[in-house]
């Protein structure tokens, strides 16, 4: 296991804000689980931080707001979200994040089967 694989291995109880990683130039992202089945990732956005549209053939993946809100993508369609709401993306289905707001904006991503390629 990597170092990254090790955040949720070693002590499986963690406080994702503890672990958010926040840049100033552009969205910050850590792993905090990964294995062959699963990856367990955070997205965090200052204001004004996108993560493009783009799609995961064969993974579906999960979003869910930690803190904040903003404007995510899902086929082409804008859905606004807020801390403590869901958004699945199925597999090969364009999907994407704007923090269009003025706080931050942290989000647990999810995404099964992973194939190693975000």
């Amino acid at each position: 296991m990597s170092e990254a694989d090790n955040r949720i291995a070693d002590n499986p109880v963690v406080d994702p804000r503890r672990q958010a990683p926040w840049r100033s130039d552009k969205m910050g992202k850590c792993t905090l689980f990964e294995s062959p089945r699963l990856l367990v990732g955070l997205n965090a956005f200052e204001p004004g931080q996108s993560h493009a549209v783009h799609a995961h053939e064969g993974m579906d993946k999960l979003y869910y707001v930690i803190e904040g809100a903003g404007l995510f993508v899902l086929n082409g369609i804008e859905r606004p979200m807020r801390a403590g709401e869901l958004l699945v993306a199925p597999g090969g289905v364009p999907h994407g994040v704007t923090n269009n707001g003025r706080d931050r904006l942290l989000v647990l991503a999810v995404l099964a089967p992973w194939h190693g390629a975000a």
